[in-house]
């Protein structure tokens, strides 16, 4: 049963997606401050943390940034939970390595959707080397490096460069791109699918301008 941390200082909301969760088959846990989920974390390592931003004390961002700096919690997958609506601080949770983001006020059961997008781990390993100018791609270390230089992405960002890398020069839909990085049941809406995009294209700095947008269709990769 894949255990989930739940960080979020609303009781009313703590409780609602912790039942929701449980309904469906997951083992919830909720924390209303960092202190106390980095304490628990430090015992037993969660499948999944959904984490908000606002929290008194430590904010989410910076229990986010603490996390991906520790090796032992680096690859723990983490949706942003966050009541702010700005494009700037969606596309710095996804900077700083959320795999995904839920504004709110959000629906239990697209939650769920996302929760289980995000661990969906089930594809088997890419094991050869693609290239794109001067993007590269070593399916089998799961590194992607740009002139030679490693780039860190997060698990969604990932695969979504996989998934265009091996389609090199075809245009894709923004629900065809869903479909195969966040999977057949994904109930969000394609806004995800361009924040993404946009954190892909920064960290890839000058070779972003490679990705592609592709008016009223979706995205591609190259020529």
């Amino acid at each position: 049963m894949p255990k989930v941390y739940i960080v979020e200082d609303d009781e009313h909301i703590r409780g609602i997606v912790s039942y929701a969760l449980q309904s469906a088959g997951f083992e919830p846990t909720g924390f209303e401050n960092g202190e106390a989920f980095m304490s628990a974390i430090g015992k037993t390592l969660p499948s999944i943390v959904l984490l908000d931003i606002m929290l008194p004390g430590e904010d989410g961002l910076n229990i986010l940034k603490r996390l991906r700096s520790s090796s032992r919690t680096k690859a723990i997958p983490v949706i942003m939970l966050t009541a702010k609506g700005s494009e700037f601080d969606k596309v710095k949770g996804l900077d700083m390595g959320a795999d995904d983001y839920i504004p709110k006020p959000f629906g239990v059961m697209e939650l769920i959707s996302r929760v289980n997008a995000v661990l969906r781990r089930g594809a088997p390993e890419k094991s050869r080397l693609l290239e794109y100018k001067n993007i590269s791609v070593d399916g089998t270390r799961r590194t992607v490096c740009v002139d030679g230089e490693a780039v860190a992405l997060t698990y969604k960002e990932y695969e979504l460069l996989c998934f265009l890398f091996e389609r090199q020069g075809a245009a894709h839909s923004r629900a065809n791109i869903l479909n195969a990085v966040w999977g057949s049941d994904f109930e969000g809406e394609s806004r995800t699918l361009d924040m993404h995009i946009k954190s892909l294209r920064r960290k890839l700095g000058a070779a972003g301008e490679h990705i592609k947008t592709i008016r009223n269709v979706g995205y591609k990769l190259g020529e």
